[in-house]
Parts: structure tokens; C-alpha cells; sequence
């Protein structure tokens, strides 16, 4: 069996932790002959910098489109200008949109899936000494995040006089379908997990400012309609503001939690903080058909170059990406391998070693390559 597989590497560290993932993945395929024909596209503001007129190249929607399985590194680039921002194209997105966001539109990657796992030998992010440290155990929940509309549907715009903007609107899009569709989502993941860490009980939490936001109110009325179809799921509801506290205190108590776009954009990078960083952070971009699969850092451009990003989150990434694969295509080698990869990341973060500078500070630092070397070397001693 072979499968097409299109990388996006993209911009700064999205390069290398992109390599590390390409790696990983074909350990598995080396290991359990499964073939993956991979394509690299480039893409991002140090593409269209070069180029001038689009941030990848002419057909590549229709590569990605015709892919069985996606993998994105990270976008964005400081704009030469000095201005602090990221490279922005004349339509006025960062460069790197169309990869990123134009993906998610056009292969309708609606539900925006963040699975959050502290793993044993990691530390959380938590500054300080906490009234309570977490065993690994207490943190392995699934956020699931709106991923096509909300505020970034693209409505709205600046209201200029002479060059000068004096308003900006954006119009938040909250619609049944987009709200059904994802909610149901988080209810079959649910189904299929073990329940809450700390009392093994299958909880969906809807996550929204229901008290304030019109948005809110129908997305959380449409949790409970569909939560009726799920009996044996108990339905929980959370106010964002309140939700980000708990989270923090009790993170036990979650299993999945499914919101809209922007908050989920939000509490997803505060969860990260439980799982050790955004170094272990992965985000899935799933729909009824199509997958893009990726770490949730940015591109760190001061970072670039230097072989010492974190390559586990894309590592990571790619396992999400092959289990994914593997329910599409029905291909029981393909959750092994997933699996594999999973447990020879678990396998290198028992040992402490190697690891980046961001899990075990600069002096005991590995590269990058080190990192994915050990992985890949990991997968082939399980499934060889």
C-alpha cells in the first residue's frame, strides 16, 4: 500500500522540525513497508519574499487537495521593512495564509483537534511551585476547536480617511451547521476515549460566553441538542473567562472540550502550558474527508538555522497524522505505527535525554536532528 503524503516545511523552524517529522515517518514506512510517496512544497513569507506574488507555488491547492495525508511545518516571516510584523502580501494576509487558513476553507478542515497529554519526565509550564504537582496522569484531555468561521470568516474591514484608519470591524460568524458539525465531533471522541483522567467519567465540556454573545447562546443551545444523541456522555458547560482558571486548577476534571474558533484559538495555547509547552503541542485539522497535520508553534525566526528547535510537536504531529490515516483508510499498519511513534516519544522523555534546550536547558541540550534521529531510531527498534 502507498500513500501520498504533501509536506509543507514552510518558514524558520517549520523547516526543521518539518524534517525531523519526514523522518519519523519514514521509519514507520521502512519498518512496516508501507509506502509513502512525499512531496515537499514550499510556502511562506520567505516564499513569497522571493517570489513576489503568491506564498507557494502555481497548483499547489490541487497537490494538497489530491493528498492522503497533510503535514505543515510553520509560516511567517519578519517583514524586511523592520516594522516587527510578518511578511504581509498585497491582499493584505500574512504570507503563509494560503497554506494555513486557505487550506483549512478550502478542504472544509472544520474541527480544529488539540489533543493535551502530560507525559511522564515532563515538567508543565506552571511558573513557581504549584500548591499541587501534577502527576502525569491528571493532564490527557482533547480540545476540540471551530476551525472555518467565528471571527475568521474574513468579514469586516478598516473604515479610512486620508490614509488614516479610524474604524475596524470584524463580524463573527457563528452558523448551525458549522456549530452541529464540530460538536458532534468532540461527542464521538468522546465516545471512543477512557473518560476524565480524574474520575473516568466520558465528559464533553461546551465552552463559550453563552451570559454575553448571541454567537454563544445558539452554539451552546446546539450542545445540548446534540448531546441528547449521546445519553451515556455527560454534558458539561463552561464561561471562557471562568473555564481558563479552571483549566489550571482542576485539569483532571476535562476529557473533551469543544468550542468556537477564536476562543479555541485561546484556551488551546493555554493548555499547552499543562503538557510541557508548546515544544508537545499538536493541532489536527480534520474534516469528513482530508487532514492537515501540525505543531503549534510559529516559525521562531530568531530560532531558525540553528538545529535546536523542539521537534517533538511536528514528531507528534505526524503520529496524529498516520492514526488519522489509518481510520480513513481503513489500515490497521498504519495505527502501529502511529502508536510506535507515540511510544518512542514516551520511551525518550522517560530517559531525559536527548532532549532541546527548551525541556532540559542549554548546557544538556541535543539538536534537533539529534532529537528525531532518536525517534526514528526508536520507531524501527519497535516495529523492526
Amino acid at each position: 500500500m502507498s500513500y501520498r503524503v504533501v509536506l509543507l516545511p514552510g518558514d524558520g523552524i517549520g523547516v526543521e522540525v518539518a524534517r525531523e517529522g519526514r523522518r519519523v515517518l519514514e521509519a514507520v514506512g521502512s519498518a512496516l513497508g508501507v509506502g509513502f510517496d512525499i512531496e515537499e512544497i514550499p510556502c511562506g513569507g520567505e516564499f513569497y519574499l522571493k517570489h513576489g506574488s503568491r506564498d507557494w507555488p502555481e497548483g499547489a491547492e490541487q497537490e494538497v487537495a489530491a493528498a492522503d495525508l497533510v503535514l505543515l511545518g510553520a509560516v511567517g516571516w519578519p517583514d524586511p521593512e523592520g516594522n516587527g510584523r510578518p511578511v504581509t502580501m498585497k491582499d493584505g494576509n500574512m504570507a503563509g495564509w494560503s497554506p494555513v487558513i486557505g487550506t483549512r476553507a478550502a478542504l472544509d478542515l472544520y474541527a480544529n483537534v488539540r489533543p493535551v497529554k502530560l507525559y511522564e519526565g515532563v515538567n508543565h509550564k506552571v511558573h513557581g511551585q504549584p500548591a499541587r504537582v501534577w502527576e502525569p496522569e491528571k493532564v490527557d484531555m482533547v480540545l476540540v476547536r471551530e476551525n472555518t468561521e467565528d471571527l475568521y470568516a474574513g468579514i469586516g474591514g478598516v473604515l479610512s480617511r486620508a490614509g488614516e484608519g479610524e474604524v475596524a470591524v470584524d463580524v463573527r460568524v457563528v452558523t448551525r451547521k458549522g456549530s452541529e458539525r464540530v460538536i458532534r465531533k468532540a461527542f464521538e471522541l468522546a465516545r471512543r476515549r477512557n473518560g476524565a483522567p480524574g474520575d473516568g467519567v466520558k465528559r464533553v465540556t461546551c465552552i463559550a460566553k453563552d451570559n454575553v454573545l448571541d454567537g454563544c447562546r445558539m452554539f451552546v443551545k446546539i450542545f445540548h441538542e446534540i448531546g441528547e444523541e449521546y445519553p451515556e456522555i455527560e454534558k458539561d458547560t463552561a464561561i471562557v473567562d471562568a473555564f481558563t482558571q479552571w483549566l489550571i486548577q482542576k485539569p483532571e476534571w476535562y476529557d473533551v472540550g469543544v468550542t468556537t474558533n477564536m476562543f479555541g484559538d485561546i484556551v488551546t495555547d493555554l493548555a499547552s502550558v499543562l503538557q510541557g509547552g508548546m515544544g508537545l503541542a499538536v493541532g489536527a485539522n480534520v474534516g469528513d474527508h482530508h487532514g492537515m497535520f501540525e505543531p503549534i508553534h510559529g516559525s521562531a525566526p530568531k530560532h531558525a538555522g540553528q538545529d535546536k528547535a523542539n521537534p517533538l510537536a511536528m514528531i507528534l504531529a505526524t503520529r496524529e497524522g498516520l492514526s488519522w490515516l489509518s481510520e480513513q483508510k481503513g489500515d490497521a499498519a498504519l495505527q502501529k505505527g502511529a502508536e510506535a511513534v507515540e511510544a518512542a516519544v514516551v520511551d525518550l522523555l522517560k530517559a531525559g535525554e536527548p532532549l532541546t534546550y527548551d525541556m532540559v536547558g542549554e548546557a544538556r541540550a541535543a539538536s534537533c536532528s539529534a532529537v528525531g534521529r532518536a525517534v526514528a531510531d526508536g520507531v524501527l527498534a519497535r516495529l523492526g
